[in-house]
């Protein structure tokens, strides 16, 4: 099971989270190696690496308003509302096979995407009247743009029920049904073969969807939005795939990252011309710095870290070097800008390194540090003063047999200023992620387990927090310290439980309108 491994703000963790080798002997809590330490050679560069791995979003996941929390009812073809205050609930019908809820960011509509009936239903927080629009047929994934006003759903051949709902009848995969959740109108567009990524822009102005050979560009102020078809690549016959876009934080530049290639292709969002820019060889993963300034490209077979303005990044970027001899693929950015955390999902090293931003020599700007597992996804508190290393239970001949976290779920905390460890063995796979308000904690859910895992940031102590059933689902209410946990049940369950007070209250039976269970 792969769903997204986030520390998110609770406005962002309410919609579902919510993106790693070595024995004990080698695991340090305080060393590391800085530039051109080097692993001992293990064969790994004998073959090609495959791609970084990106956690996914999972189906299902409920979503949230300030008051109310919104579950989808697949099988039941119903949405039910839970009262964050009261726990009073109270459900609807809507369309065949509901697979995912969103909340606009007024708060005001829950849009549901049924899969089944190949359709949208709108519905009034307040009120629970439905509405509903019509999408194209199999299609399996919707996402919302920031204002809440359009969302646009798609087939994503990487998602892990992709063929579910295909019912052999004849079908395109380069279509998007962009739906306009104010006046319920539907557009249905082509857009390129096999959607990857579908993105707008800050302003809700634009949205953006990567193919494998081209971007469309939708400009959503338009009467009749239609898509504008860029090709990014020159090579007709055997084009590099598009992996992943970031958009520039001014809504004027798409920045498209093709697995293998050894450019990135820019695409003018308004003058829909790409070109592109050097970056070194096989880039693996890009992102944008908090602050919104520079774009962060990880070319992975040259061993470096390329760094373009946000604003031009036609203009020569900065190459930083990486440490000699490791492999480094995935970068994930620190909250406050300080900082960066780069390891590799695909390497098998349980290493990982450390990329102070505020140093200026290249040299002593990144250090490597070992860890009890590899690596298999990163996150960073709000405050940038902890990280969260997960685990996956799989391990290499370097691991001890004799290591308590052999063949075993783990998470790691680390604090990053002394960059002192406290791994925790699981009994099973972390799976969703979740961050309160104020940033003290983080809540994490492991498959098939009836456990809320609390992580204290600032003490790196976890508490075992007991459910009634498997958790499912996970998220913090908007604005608060509240968070809730979706769980297994016939009937549908959910549990609230308030950081403050320790006190964790369980609605049962959401086709019954149960009450307060404990």
């Amino acid at each position: 099971m792969s769903r997204s491994w986030l520390l998110l703000p609770p406005a962002l963790a309410a919609v579902g989270c919510s993106a790693y080798k070595s024995g004990d002997s080698a695991f340090s809590d305080t060393g590391g190696a800085r530039g051109g330490a080097a692993p001992e050679d293990d064969g790994a560069d004998e073959e090609p690496l495959p791609p970084e791995e990106a956690d996914e979003d999972g189906l299902l996941p409920p979503s949230s308003t300030d008051v109310y929390v919104f579950i989808a009812n697949a099988e039941r073809d119903t949405v039910t509302r839970v009262s964050a205050t009261d726990l009073s609930v109270i459900t609807a019908p809507v369309g065949e096979d509901p697979q995912v809820v969103r909340t606009t960011a007024d708060y005001r509509t829950a849009v549901v995407f049924n899969r089944g009936s190949d359709d949208v239903s709108v519905v009034d927080a307040a009120s629970l009247a439905v509405l509903t629009v019509g999408v194209r047929p199999n299609l399996n994934s919707m996402v919302m743009s920031p204002d809440g006003r359009w969302v646009a759903v798609y087939h994503d051949q990487a998602a892990r029920d992709a063929s579910a709902g295909d019912d052999g009848s004849p079908q395109s995969y380069n279509e998007v049904s962009l739906v306009d959740v104010v006046n319920l109108t539907h557009t249905p567009m082509v857009v390129g073969f096999n959607p990857r990524e579908i993105r707008f822009t800050a302003d809700s102005a634009r949205m953006v969807v990567v193919s494998d050979a081209y971007l469309a560009v939708v400009d959503l102020g338009a009467a009749s939005p239609s898509p504008e078809r860029v090709r990014i690549s020159d090579d007709t016959a055997d084009p590099p795939v598009a992996e992943e876009i970031v958009l520039t934080p001014d809504g004027r530049f798409g920045v498209i990252r093709q697995f293998g290639a050894d450019a990135l292709q820019v695409v003018d969002l308004v003058g829909l011309t790409a070109a592109p820019v050097e970056v070194g060889d096989t880039p693996t993963d890009l992102d944008v710095t908090p602050d919104g300034a520079q774009l962060i490209a990880v070319a992975r077979g040259s061993n470096e870290l390329w760094i373009y303005d946000a604003a031009d990044p036609f203009a020569e970027a900065e190459v930083l070097p990486l440490p000699v001899g490791e492999v480094l693929g995935s970068i994930v950015m620190s909250p406050d800008d300080s900082k960066a955390l780069l390891f590799s999902t695909s390497s098998g090293r349980a290493r990982y390194a450390a990329w102070d931003r505020g140093v200026e020599d290249p040299a002593l700007a990144v250090e490597v540090f070992a860890s009890v597992k590899p690596v298999a996804g990163v996150s960073i508190s709000p405050d940038g003063g902890t990280a969260v290393l997960r685990h996956e239970r799989g391990d290499n001949g370097d691991v001890d047999s004799d290591s308590v976290f052999y063949n075993e779920w783990a998470l790691t905390l680390v604090e990053l200023e002394a960059f002192f460890a406290n791994p925790i063995r699981l009994p099973a796979e972390p799976v969703e992620q979740a961050v309160t308000a104020d940033g003290r904690f983080g809540f994490v859910i492991l498959d098939g387990q009836s456990w809320l895992l609390q992580l204290d940031f600032a003490s790196l102590i976890h508490e075992n927090i007991s459910l009634k059933s498997p958790a499912e689902h996970l998220g913090v209410m908007p604005g608060s310290d509240l968070v809730w946990v979706s769980q297994a049940h016939d009937l549908g369950r959910i549990s609230f439980y308030d950081v403050d007070t320790a006190e964790l209250q369980t609605v049962t039976g959401f086709e019954l309108n149960s009450g307060i269970e404990d």
